[in-house]
């Protein structure tokens, strides 16, 4: 079932990125099925810790850019706005180099809120975190 209420693509959702914290590390959007979102994020010299490998934060900003991505493409843009209550990562595996990839799901889409997962996997499928998003859905005044 198709759950999108706007349409969109990936070059849309890409240009919307343009001078953000997205643009800055690199992110981008990779495909769109009828109920996930996907997008990319480089695992280099702006998503590293100080031991190398990738900041925990850095999942965090992928799980909630592509969580809230989504939110914000099942509402009508022109009545609604989606925003971040709450985010809980668990990191399962680190990475030190290559890409990152966030699938977004809905496990909930409601009238006031969403609840989203997001599994970030690396180039071989291996998981890296799990994450669930909880959304406000706001009215636009």
């Amino acid at each position: 079932m198709r759950i999108w209420q706007v349409d969109m693509s990936l070059a849309a959702l890409d240009l919307r990125s343009k001078n953000t914290l997205m643009e800055h590390l690199g992110m981008n959007f990779m495909e769109i099925g009828d109920d996930y979102l996907i997008a990319r994020m480089p695992v280099d010299h702006r998503t590293h810790q100080p031991l190398g490998i990738m900041h925990g934060g850095a999942s965090c900003v992928l799980a909630e850019t592509v969580g809230s991505t989504a939110a914000n493409c099942c509402v009508d843009f022109d009545k609604f706005y989606c925003v971040g209550l709450d985010i809980n990562t668990n990191h399962i595996r680190s990475i030190r180099t290559g890409f990152v990839y966030g699938t977004a799901k809905a496990y909930h889409l409601g009238r006031t809120t969403q609840v989203w997962s997001i599994e970030i996997h690396d180039d071989q499928q291996r998981l890296i975190s799990i994450n669930r998003l909880t959304m406000a859905v706001l009215n636009k005044k």
